[in-house]
């Protein structure tokens, strides 16, 4: 990781690269707030759309190979018992071959669709490796359902414990009771000390994740 990131700034340079289909917007807030005759907008980019449509695809797709597929049936088979699964004449290097394949190319539509909605730098990936960790271990090790399931509980703990409550409070309560606070547990700063808090957590606990996966 630290080779190919010294590799990328060198070629690219250190900086944020952003993308203009990052700045398109299929609805603006202030359109929003026309459409409804709400006081708070809502907001949609054009990226943001491309993300939900492409990962659904992609994740019907990886369901689609690992359930209905002889290689993706053979690479269940040996995550789940290597020795039975050898035993049945699955040759292992051409599952290991295939999981990096299909590995890598996941990783890279992911960093294809971060960098559209968000900015591109040599950095980003080590703010995103802990929690895509954590989500795999909580979800289990070797359950493609559990880790999809672990990044939803990382992301929205992280959301849920960082997130400032004043705007959420104020439109419940009168105005001479509104807070004064911003109403948050944990600065947006500690997003990494939740997942890692999460994911020690589950070791202690529950080694095998949410869905029984590797013991770790």
């Amino acid at each position: 990781m630290f080779v190919t990131q010294a590799l990328i700034r060198i070629i690219i340079g250190p900086s944020d690269r952003r993308f203009l289909d990052g700045e398109k917007f299929i609805l603006k807030a202030t359109e929003f707030k026309e459409m409804t005759g709400l006081a708070e907008g809502i907001t949609l980019k054009s990226t943001q759309a491309i993300t939900i449509i492409v990962t659904l695809i992609v994740v019907s797709i990886m369901f689609w190979f690992l359930n209905r597929t002889k290689t993706g049936t053979s690479m269940r088979a040996y995550s789940d018992n290597e020795d039975l699964a050898l035993l049945s004449g699955i040759d292992p290097k051409r599952v290991v071959l295939i999981t990096w394949i299909i590995a890598g190319i996941l990783a890279t539509i992911g960093g294809v669709l971060y960098g559209l909605d968000k900015s591109y730098r040599p950095f980003v990936y080590f703010n995103n490796m802990l929690p895509i960790f954590a989500a795999a271990i909580v979800g289990g090790i070797g359950n493609p359902f559990g880790a999809f399931l672990g990044g939803y509980v990382i992301a929205f703990a992280e959301i849920f414990v960082t997130y400032a409550y004043k705007r959420f409070i104020s439109y419940l309560l009168p105005e001479n009771l509104e807070p004064d606070s911003l109403l948050q547990l944990l600065s947006t700063d500690y997003k990494f000390a939740v997942s890692f808090s999460i994911l020690v957590i589950v070791l202690l606990i529950r080694p095998s994740g949410i869905f029984k996966g590797k013991v770790i």
